[in-house]
Protein backbone atom coordinates (compact mmCIF):
# COMPACT_ATOMS: atom_id res chain seq x y z
CA UNK A 1 0.00 0.00 0.00
CA UNK A 2 1.48 3.64 -0.74
CA UNK A 3 2.63 5.11 2.34
CA UNK A 4 0.29 8.40 1.61
CA UNK A 5 -2.21 6.48 1.51
CA UNK A 6 -0.92 4.50 4.94
CA UNK A 7 -0.77 7.86 6.35
CA UNK A 8 -4.33 9.28 5.48
CA UNK A 9 -5.70 5.95 6.45
CA UNK A 10 -4.12 5.89 9.92
CA UNK A 11 -5.65 9.70 10.78
CA UNK A 12 -9.22 8.15 9.86
CA UNK A 13 -8.56 5.16 12.26
CA UNK A 14 -7.35 7.58 14.89
CA UNK A 15 -10.35 9.41 14.54
CA UNK A 16 -12.69 6.27 14.96
CA UNK A 17 -10.57 5.33 18.14
CA UNK A 18 -11.86 8.63 19.85
CA UNK A 19 -15.40 8.43 18.89
CA UNK A 20 -14.78 4.33 19.55
CA UNK A 21 -14.05 5.58 23.39
CA UNK A 22 -16.92 7.65 23.60
CA UNK A 23 -18.80 4.61 23.39
CA UNK A 24 -17.12 2.90 26.08
CA UNK A 25 -15.27 0.69 23.42
CA UNK A 26 -11.28 0.65 23.65
CA UNK A 27 -9.74 1.13 20.52
CA UNK A 28 -6.64 -0.45 19.38
CA UNK A 29 -3.98 0.67 16.21
CA UNK A 30 -2.37 -1.79 13.92
CA UNK A 31 0.04 -0.55 11.38
CA UNK A 32 -0.47 -3.89 8.99
CA UNK A 33 -1.88 -7.34 9.72
CA UNK A 34 1.45 -9.62 10.65
CA UNK A 35 1.38 -7.26 14.54
CA UNK A 36 -2.68 -8.02 15.07
CA UNK A 37 -1.66 -11.70 16.55
CA UNK A 38 0.60 -10.51 19.03
CA UNK A 39 -1.72 -7.76 19.78
CA UNK A 40 -4.61 -9.77 20.50
CA UNK A 41 -2.13 -11.98 22.49
CA UNK A 42 -1.55 -9.59 24.56
CA UNK A 43 -5.26 -8.64 25.72
CA UNK A 44 -5.76 -12.47 26.96
CA UNK A 45 -4.73 -13.39 30.20
CA UNK A 46 -2.90 -16.77 30.21
CA UNK A 47 -5.30 -19.60 31.10
CA UNK A 48 -8.33 -18.23 29.57
CA UNK A 49 -11.08 -19.80 28.08
CA UNK A 50 -11.45 -18.32 24.07
CA UNK A 51 -13.52 -19.04 21.16
CA UNK A 52 -14.64 -17.39 18.24
CA UNK A 53 -16.93 -16.58 15.37
CA UNK A 54 -16.36 -17.53 12.25
CA UNK A 55 -14.25 -14.55 10.17
CA UNK A 56 -12.62 -14.31 7.10
CA UNK A 57 -10.26 -11.85 8.88
CA UNK A 58 -9.17 -14.10 11.81
CA UNK A 59 -8.73 -16.85 9.41
CA UNK A 60 -6.53 -14.67 7.22
CA UNK A 61 -3.79 -13.11 9.87
CA UNK A 62 -3.61 -16.76 11.81
CA UNK A 63 -4.60 -15.36 15.37
CA UNK A 64 -6.70 -18.63 15.52
CA UNK A 65 -3.34 -20.85 15.48
CA UNK A 66 -1.43 -18.47 17.66
CA UNK A 67 -4.47 -18.67 20.47
CA UNK A 68 -4.11 -22.70 19.97
CA UNK A 69 -0.41 -22.72 20.51
CA UNK A 70 -0.46 -20.51 23.83
CA UNK A 71 -1.39 -21.51 27.49
CA UNK A 72 -5.40 -21.20 26.66
CA UNK A 73 -8.07 -23.37 26.56
CA UNK A 74 -9.43 -23.16 23.63
CA UNK A 75 -13.28 -23.78 22.69
CA UNK A 76 -13.22 -24.19 19.01
CA UNK A 77 -16.82 -24.11 17.64
CA UNK A 78 -16.03 -25.15 13.95
CA UNK A 79 -13.82 -28.36 15.10
CA UNK A 80 -16.41 -30.86 15.08
CA UNK A 81 -13.89 -34.12 15.68
CA UNK A 82 -15.08 -34.43 18.89
CA UNK A 83 -18.50 -35.42 17.36
CA UNK A 84 -20.53 -32.29 19.56
CA UNK A 85 -23.52 -30.49 18.04
CA UNK A 86 -21.93 -27.45 16.27
CA UNK A 87 -25.11 -25.43 17.85
CA UNK A 88 -23.78 -26.68 21.35
CA UNK A 89 -20.68 -26.03 20.18
CA UNK A 90 -21.31 -21.72 19.55
CA UNK A 91 -23.90 -21.55 22.94
CA UNK A 92 -20.65 -22.54 24.98
CA UNK A 93 -19.16 -19.87 23.43
CA UNK A 94 -21.48 -17.39 24.68
CA UNK A 95 -19.66 -18.63 28.24
CA UNK A 96 -16.04 -18.00 27.90
CA UNK A 97 -14.05 -15.48 29.32
CA UNK A 98 -12.50 -14.29 25.59
CA UNK A 99 -14.47 -14.39 22.23
CA UNK A 100 -12.91 -13.20 19.16
CA UNK A 101 -14.58 -12.05 15.96
CA UNK A 102 -14.35 -9.13 13.06
CA UNK A 103 -17.10 -6.91 12.34
CA UNK A 104 -18.87 -5.99 9.44
CA UNK A 105 -18.39 -2.36 9.32
CA UNK A 106 -17.12 0.39 11.75
CA UNK A 107 -18.55 4.01 11.11
CA UNK A 108 -16.60 7.33 11.15
CA UNK A 109 -18.62 7.96 14.22
CA UNK A 110 -17.27 4.76 16.19
CA UNK A 111 -20.72 2.34 15.70
CA UNK A 112 -20.43 -1.04 15.19
CA UNK A 113 -22.91 -2.61 12.24
CA UNK A 114 -23.05 -6.22 11.58
CA UNK A 115 -24.91 -8.97 9.91
CA UNK A 116 -25.06 -12.52 11.22
CA UNK A 117 -26.92 -15.80 9.68
CA UNK A 118 -26.93 -17.93 12.72
CA UNK A 119 -26.64 -14.99 14.92
CA UNK A 120 -24.12 -16.11 17.74
CA UNK A 121 -21.59 -13.77 16.43
CA UNK A 122 -23.85 -10.30 17.32
CA UNK A 123 -25.44 -12.42 20.80
CA UNK A 124 -21.52 -12.79 22.18
CA UNK A 125 -20.92 -9.25 21.48
CA UNK A 126 -23.50 -8.14 22.70
CA UNK A 127 -23.33 -10.46 26.14
CA UNK A 128 -22.05 -13.21 27.32
CA UNK A 129 -18.44 -13.98 26.94
CA UNK A 130 -16.09 -11.35 29.58
CA UNK A 131 -14.51 -9.65 27.06
CA UNK A 132 -15.02 -9.30 23.19
CA UNK A 133 -11.92 -9.00 20.54
CA UNK A 134 -12.80 -7.92 16.88
CA UNK A 135 -10.64 -7.16 14.32
CA UNK A 136 -11.22 -4.85 11.19
CA UNK A 137 -9.18 -3.66 7.98
CA UNK A 138 -9.21 -0.50 6.99
CA UNK A 139 -11.72 -1.59 4.20
CA UNK A 140 -14.67 -2.22 6.85
CA UNK A 141 -14.56 1.64 7.70
CA UNK A 142 -17.50 3.49 6.61
CA UNK A 143 -19.16 6.68 6.64
CA UNK A 144 -22.22 6.63 8.94
CA UNK A 145 -25.25 3.22 9.28
CA UNK A 146 -26.64 3.74 6.25
CA UNK A 147 -23.28 3.54 4.26
CA UNK A 148 -21.88 0.21 6.71
CA UNK A 149 -25.18 -1.43 5.64
CA UNK A 150 -24.38 -0.34 2.32
CA UNK A 151 -21.09 -1.83 2.10
CA UNK A 152 -21.83 -5.31 4.60
CA UNK A 153 -24.49 -6.23 2.37
CA UNK A 154 -22.55 -5.30 -1.51
CA UNK A 155 -19.19 -6.20 -0.20
CA UNK A 156 -19.23 -9.22 2.41
CA UNK A 157 -22.27 -11.04 1.74
CA UNK A 158 -22.07 -11.90 -1.63
CA UNK A 159 -18.07 -13.28 -1.27
CA UNK A 160 -18.74 -14.95 2.39
CA UNK A 161 -21.93 -16.74 0.78
CA UNK A 162 -19.53 -18.03 -1.85
CA UNK A 163 -17.26 -18.82 0.87
CA UNK A 164 -19.93 -20.89 2.79
CA UNK A 165 -21.24 -22.43 -0.15
CA UNK A 166 -24.74 -20.84 -0.42
CA UNK A 167 -27.09 -20.95 -3.28
CA UNK A 168 -28.31 -16.98 -2.08
CA UNK A 169 -29.15 -14.62 -4.58
CA UNK A 170 -26.20 -12.65 -3.82
CA UNK A 171 -23.50 -15.26 -4.97
CA UNK A 172 -25.15 -15.90 -8.25
CA UNK A 173 -25.66 -12.55 -9.17
CA UNK A 174 -23.70 -10.35 -6.90
CA UNK A 175 -26.74 -8.23 -5.54
CA UNK A 176 -28.59 -8.64 -1.98
CA UNK A 177 -32.11 -10.01 -3.12
CA UNK A 178 -33.47 -10.25 0.66
CA UNK A 179 -33.95 -14.20 0.41
CA UNK A 180 -35.30 -15.86 3.57
CA UNK A 181 -34.42 -19.21 2.38
CA UNK A 182 -34.08 -21.64 5.57
CA UNK A 183 -30.17 -22.93 5.77
CA UNK A 184 -29.58 -20.33 3.21
CA UNK A 185 -29.71 -16.76 3.91
CA UNK A 186 -26.83 -15.19 6.28
CA UNK A 187 -28.99 -11.94 6.91
CA UNK A 188 -31.10 -13.02 9.80
CA UNK A 189 -29.67 -10.22 12.47
CA UNK A 190 -28.96 -7.21 11.82
CA UNK A 191 -26.84 -5.29 14.95
CA UNK A 192 -26.18 -1.75 15.53
CA UNK A 193 -23.81 -1.49 18.73
CA UNK A 194 -23.27 2.27 19.73
CA UNK A 195 -22.56 2.02 22.80
CA UNK A 196 -20.40 -1.16 25.85
CA UNK A 197 -22.11 -1.22 28.89
CA UNK A 198 -19.23 -2.73 30.71
CA UNK A 199 -15.91 -0.42 30.28
CA UNK A 200 -13.08 -2.70 29.02
CA UNK A 201 -15.61 -5.67 27.58
CA UNK A 202 -15.65 -4.32 24.08
CA UNK A 203 -11.72 -4.28 22.12
CA UNK A 204 -11.69 -3.03 18.59
CA UNK A 205 -8.53 -3.47 16.70
CA UNK A 206 -8.30 -1.47 13.64
CA UNK A 207 -5.53 -2.61 10.99
CA UNK A 208 -3.98 -0.20 8.72
CA UNK A 209 -4.14 -3.28 6.28
CA UNK A 210 -7.13 -4.81 3.99
CA UNK A 211 -8.73 -7.71 5.76
CA UNK A 212 -11.56 -9.74 4.85
CA UNK A 213 -14.56 -9.23 3.36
Amino acid sequence: MDANVKEANKIQIEKVIKNLERRNITGHYCETAADVSAKVLSLIDEGAEVSWGGSATLNEIGVKDAVKAGNYKVNDPMDLSGGEDPIELRRKSLTCDVFLASTNAVTMDGVLVNIDGTGNRVAAMMFGPKKVILIAGINKLAADEESALRRVKQEACPPNCIRLGKKTPCAVTGECGNCLTPGQTICSYTVSTRFSPEKDRLHVILVNDILGF
